[in-house]
């Protein structure tokens, strides 16, 4: 299950039933749960925990040094959930004392070739990233969120669960939940999205209202929040508490 060529740091931590490749590397106080593949040439870096039946493909870099100057070697995490996959050449950096000292990824995540994921990044269950897809350092991300390839998501942003984020795009504000984003702008409801996902036509209907305060009314950020908070559907009120939290301001 551990080929020879592997190097295995004596203080990981390493299921029974765990596979490694040839000529991969697992650092110091690392684990990996049970059911885990670890593909040829992949190296997963210092202090990373990773839960249960994830699969990483060849030329994955996970857990390794982030790429802020600010950085001194100080023994952060990469801390991942359950049920994700790491297609070649992903690269996921591992977090800073200057944030909450780790990166964190939720369950079930797709992540293809080539997608990026920087320091103190804290990401949701489901996610998809599409090829070259990149997160700068600090990005939240929600859940079932899906970026497309070469989408660009600026540092110290948040993203809402069920979002939509068009092909090549490059987000330097807050994208709202539930919102598809094409060409660098809000364009619509992901209601495609949200109907494979289960959600009823009276939900929808509700963000659809409510998306229209948001973007289509002309109000100020505070009356289309009071015009939302007058919706009564649970999905309208996650909306509205994520709008009470920006920071950065929403992608308009």
């Amino acid at each position: 299950m551990i080929h020879q060529t592997a190097i295995i740091d004596p203080t990981a931590e390493i299921a029974e039933n765990v596979e490694i490749g040839p000529y991969s590397i697992v650092g110091a106080h690392s684990s990996l749960g049970e059911g885990t593949v670890v593909g040829p040439h992949v190296v997963i870096g210092d202090h990373t925990e990773i839960g249960k039946n994830n699969r990483f493909f060849q030329f994955s870099s996970i857990g390794v040094e982030n790429q802020d100057k600010k950085y001194a070697g100080e023994p952060t995490k990469t801390i991942i959930g359950n049920g994700n996959v790491f297609r070649e050449c992903c690269t996921v950096h591992r977090g800073t004392v200057q944030d909450r000292g780790e990166t964190r990824i939720g369950d079930d995540g797709w992540f293809m070739a080539y997608t990026h994921i920087a320091h103190d990044c804290r990401l949701g269950n489901d996610i998809i990233m599409s090829n070259n897809a990149t997160l700068a350092g600090h990005v939240e991300v929600g859940d079932f969120v899906i970026l497309s390839g070469f989408a660009k998501i600026h540092q110290f942003c948040k993203i809402g669960s069920h979002a939509f984020v068009g092909m090549d795009c490059s987000i330097s504000k807050d994208i709202p939940p539930f919102v598809l984003v094409a060409e660098n702008a809000p364009f619509g409801l992901n209601s495609e999205g949200l109907k494979r996902r289960g959600f009823n036509s009276e939900s929808i209907s509700a963000l659809k209202k409510a998306y229209r305060f948001l973007y289509r009314k002309s109000l100020k950020m505070d009356e289309a929040i009071a015009e939302m908070s007058q919706l009564e559907d649970r999905n309208v009120d996650y909306l509205v508490e994520f709008l009470q939290s920006v920071e950065r301001g929403i992608l308009r």
